[in-house]
């Protein structure tokens, strides 16, 4: 069931001010997979508590791992399982949360059983073939049981025994990323081959990053390998960073009406690759610091730029949006792999910003935004968190906009809209 449509009221002088946005989905839902395969117990602060989120600690609960969740703190304690699955059969809906759906059809392999993961209608077409077929090049018992390459996948598991495996690196790192943090509870070592280019690779650095947190470190060799030797995680206490994409709109926010805006928290040589972010604003024409408390954004005359975010694709809407008040055009390129995400995100932002009266050029690996004055328009979101918050944005500076089923973004950030209203009280 949508929401009601939400109105969003411009402000009437630039956007300043400080706030720290929950923690980091990305960061959370690694860690919640390398805590239960810990050796013992891990403590993370600072969690994100969303939809995405919470499947994932359901569905670890179902898998039999003893969790001990405040939801007021974002505290978690979880007892780990020296790199076994305690529950020996499980069937997990994951809803259309492809971290948690990805993650843990390389984690059941571990066990002994057999497990059945699923998601929504959406999820039903998003491709997780690639992990299959390299799990199958491990010796697991995978499948897609539609035969379509997507969700539902059935594991007949019966422990990791090591190996080699190759990938396509085109379509999801979260398929490397999934493979990674399984690899040191095999018998043997495992080897994973990339083919090609591999898409958003920050996300693989943040992954190795937090293995080498919880003990384990990987041997990456040249030509796109990684060789992970049998080891075990060691539980750990972890403060989980702000997340940098939901960070995103508040910068936004203070490019588009010439304000300045503190993201408290956030470093700018922290785990999360979003974070270059800024670096995009700060070539569109704003001024980044790295301040005391955060990482600070004061708005500059904005301009047009040529923009590779293949790295950074899930802030590509977010900077779609920016793009819309520079003085020229902007082109955003590598993000073909976006399309495969909740929504076929490059057409939904080309018809959006179409909607709001803009001309856009639709590429296959991005768009081209034209800017220029808005129309007033209920802006459609495809249950995708990041196009409700990406335009969002656009309504501050652009009276008239409003947003269509606005709760779609409890995927990752539930209290968007309080913490916009907030950040934004004074301006209105």
């Amino acid at each position: 069931m949508t929401s009601p449509a939400r109105l969003i009221t411009s402000v009437t002088r630039p956007v300043t001010g400080s706030i720290r946005p929950p923690g980091s989905k990305s960061l959370t839902n690694r860690a919640l997979i390398l805590a239960a395969l810990a050796n013992n117990s891990t403590r993370l602060d600072g969690t994100l508590q969303s939809i995405d989120t919470r499947v994932m600690l359901e569905s670890l609960a179902t898998l039999g791992f003893e969790i001990h969740a405040d939801p007021d703190s974002g505290q978690i304690h979880i007892k780990g399982s020296a790199g076994t699955i305690p529950a020996t059969k499980a069937e997990l809906d994951l809803g259309n949360s492809g971290t948690s759906i990805r993650f843990l059809t390389a984690l059941v392999a571990l066990g002994h059983g057999q497990f059945t993961l699923d998601g929504n209608t959406r999820m039903q077409q998003r491709p997780i073939g690639d992990l299959v077929n390299a799990l199958e090049q491990l010796d697991v018992d995978a499948s897609c049981t539609s035969n379509t390459g997507s969700p539902p996948v059935t594991i007949l598991a019966d422990g990791l025994q090591g190996g080699t495996a190759s990938l396509p690196g085109s379509s999801s790192s979260q398929f490397l990323s999934a493979l990674l943090m399984i690899a040191p509870c095999a018998t043997q070592s495992v080897t994973l081959h990339v083919e090609g280019c591999l898409v958003s690779r920050p996300f693989v650095d943040m992954t190795l990053s937090l293995m080498s947190r919880f003990g384990v470190h990987v041997v990456e060799e040249p030509g796109g390998t990684f060789v992970v030797a049998p080891g075990r995680y060691d539980g750990i206490e972890l403060d989980i960073e702000p997340d940098a994409t939901a960070a995103s709109y508040f910068l936004a926010a203070a490019a588009v009406t010439g304000g300045r805006v503190v993201v408290e928290g956030l470093d700018r040589h922290g785990l999360q690759g979003d974070v270059a972010f800024v670096d995009c604003l700060a070539e569109m024409g704003c001024r980044v610091e790295q301040t005391e408390t955060g990482l600070c954004v004061t708005a500059g005359e904005l301009v047009g730029i040529d923009v590779d975010m293949n790295a950074i694709s899930d802030t590509a809407q977010t900077l779609a949006v920016v793009a819309a008040f520079a003085s020229s055009p902007t082109r955003i390129r590598g993000i073909a792999h976006a399309r495969l995400k909740e929504t076929d995100r490059v057409n939904a932002m080309v018809t959006e910003l179409r909607r709001l009266g803009l001309t856009i050029d639709e590429h296959h690996d991005g768009l081209t935004v034209h800017p220029g004055p808005l129309s007033e328009a209920v802006i459609q979101t495809y249950d995708d968190h990041r196009m409700a918050m990406s335009f969002a944005v656009a309504g501050l500076a652009s009276p008239g906009i409003t947003i269509a089923d606005p709760d779609c973004t409890a995927k990752t950030y539930p209290g968007f809209f309080d913490d916009l209203d907030r950040l934004c009280g004074d301006p209105r």
